[in-house]
């Protein structure tokens, strides 16, 4: 769907890493960008948008989360996933 992809690997702690708080932020905003691109052509799918809503603000705890145990991770993570903050 969407044109720009993130690399998953990039943020696991190891290999069979699923549970790390990067890895869920980038696993969430590779399916909100997904979504946004989906709302984009079908604009009255409501509960598709609400699920974005629900994404968006789950993606922001564990930003917050992130935030409160280092700094520095919750920077490097924004910046390598573009996000604004």
């Amino acid at each position: 769907m969407s044109d720009t992809t993130i690399n998953l690997d990039e943020f696991k702690i190891n290999e069979k890493d699923t549970g790390s708080a990067s890895f869920q932020v980038a696993l969430l905003t590779q399916r909100i960008a997904d979504l946004t691109e989906h709302l984009k052509l079908n604009k009255k799918d409501v509960s598709s948008r609400r699920g974005l809503l629900v994404m968006v603000a789950k993606r922001r705890k564990m930003l917050d989360y992130t935030r409160g145990k280092s700094e520095e991770k919750y920077q490097e993570l924004i910046s390598k996933l573009g996000l604004r903050r």
